[in-house]
């Protein structure tokens, strides 16, 4: 975080400053508070005790699951130099008390992106959609690192919670800021856009992801198109032309609008697409000219997310070569997310089970069909695809029917909230018995460890809240 006196930090918060040691029932003397204001604090946010270091501000916030209150001596022991919360305790350090710890953080990353945008040459890049995001960032930030100073979340750092916190890891020297903004419901995004008050705002599919969280998905797209509804002029709006619900976003906003997708009418598109076990490649052509790129990520619909990043890279005025080397120089789209492992076995496995929608799940499953050469065997396994709510059933049904179009060879269902994969697959009709649902990861990897053989081709697909990740990872020899 860029530096910031404790008093600074108190105004802005609108907090109550308590220095180190106070006891409640004193009032702290002028003279040690304006001691304490005068303190700077120049580390970390963090939300998380585990990942304080020295001089790092933590913010104790209240959880569903726990309450960073009861772990505030912890991040002081780990060398926390001031902690924000929401009721007084008993520290070793100084303190400022608040009404709403998110609130204070989103106060917090408002200011610091205002002085270093005032004092600097920050441009922000922010990112939403249903798919994608995290994949998109991650070309992005390989593409904008190599140029100047840049920040982007790590993993998946999207919400009202972790994009704020990675909008504090700016300095006066930063020059990008990447912002991932995912919603669980509407107002999310408009919040987070008026925080990080983006330059560039890339918006790649409206989707089913989530749609149960949302309630339709109609509210899905209101919500996504937060990302643009405010944007002034001077701003710039990358679109999916390839989505209908993306595309219309134009109409809403007053940015400048450029789109990206397959179709001919995109700014920046693509041709030529060829897609297999080791990568995909085709030919980017954009308004700077056209150059051929070979993906190192597997799957065809990553090309989409590099048509994202190659739009952002041709507004921001870099060069196409140059953008095309870091975009080739990305080995995987993230941990989890269609990661290839090799194991000594010879079977060849897909672990993209970090995250799982009906969208992403098809486009894993079109990718397992167009990988397989002859003589190998494509085998899908599968595990729900959460936060669906009334739609769940329909799109499960879905997925098994289109795992028999696409003539996958086996199929592990796991789970009984996915039931109804393995359900419609056995009643697509050209299948007996190539199905089998099983209970828990366990069994999965029981029969599965019986079944495989070399030249097999694995895709291991599933919402996180499954746990298939850890199946693909044994799956595919990787020591936890």
């Amino acid at each position: 975080m860029i530096p910031l006196s404790i008093g600074e930090i108190a105004s802005i918060l609108g907090g109550r400053l308590v220095p180190a040691g106070s006891a409640p029932e004193v009032a702290p003397s002028v003279d040690v508070l304006a001691t304490v204001s005068a303190e700077i604090i120049d580390g970390s946010v963090q939300t998380d005790s585990r990942l304080v270091t020295d001089g790092s501000l933590f913010l104790a916030l209240p959880g569903e699951v726990t309450d960073g209150h009861l772990f505030a001596d912890a991040a002081v022991a780990g060398g926390a130099a001031l902690v924000v919360c929401e009721r007084e305790l008993s520290l070793p350090v100084p303190q400022i008390v608040v009404a709403n710890g998110v609130a204070a953080l989103a106060a917090l990353a408002t200011e610091v992106v205002a002085r270093v945008r005032a004092v600097g040459n920050l441009t922000v890049i922010a990112i939403t959609g249903s798919n994608g995001k995290t994949t998109t960032k991650n070309l992005l930030r390989e593409i904008l690192s190599a140029q100047a100073p840049t920040v982007a979340p790590q993993g998946s750092f999207n919400n009202h919670v972790g994009a704020p916190i990675s909008m504090l890891g700016i300095t006066a020297q930063t020059r990008y800021l990447l912002v991932e903004m995912g919603a669980s419901g509407s107002g999310e995004i408009a919040r987070l856009v008026a925080i990080a008050r983006p330059d560039v705002a890339v918006v790649l599919k409206v989707g089913l992801a989530h749609v149960g969280e949302f309630g339709g998905i109609d509210a899905v797209q209101a919500a996504k198109s937060e990302m643009v509804t405010s944007l002034p002029p001077s701003a710039v709006a990358i679109l999916n032309a390839d989505d209908f619900r993306v595309a219309s976003m134009g109409d809403v906003t007053a940015a400048r609008v450029v789109t990206f997708g397959l179709s001919e009418s995109a700014a920046v598109r693509a041709e030529n697409i060829e897609a297999s076990a080791t990568g995909t490649t085709f030919l980017a052509i954009t308004p700077s000219g056209s150059a051929p790129v070979s993906l190192r990520i597997l799957g065809e619909h990553h090309v989409l997310n590099a048509l994202a990043a190659l739009s952002v890279a041709e507004e921001l005025g870099l060069d196409l070569a140059a953008t095309i080397a870091s975009l080739e120089a990305v080995p995987r789209a993230e941990r989890w997310r269609m990661e290839v492992l090799t194991p000594e076995s010879g079977v060849v496995v897909i672990n993209d089970a970090y995250n799982a929608s009906p969208d992403s799940t098809a486009a894993a499953l079109k990718t397992l069909a167009q990988i397989i050469r002859p003589g190998e065997r494509s085998v899908a396994v599968l595990g729900e695809m959460a936060e669906l709510g009334e739609y769940a059933n329909e799109e499960h049904d879905r997925v098994g029917r289109l795992a028999v179009r696409l003539n996958v060879q086996k199929l592990v269902v796991v789970g009984h909230n996915a039931r109804h994969i393995h359900n419609a697959a056995g009643l697509e009709g050209s299948w007996d018995g190539e199905s089998v649902l099983v209970k828990t990861a366990e069994e999965a990897y029981e029969l599965l460890q019986n079944d495989l053989r070399r030249g097999d081709v694995v895709l291991v697909k599933s919402s996180k809240s499954a746990g298939l990740r850890f199946l693909g990872d044994r799956l595919g020899g990787v020591t936890p």
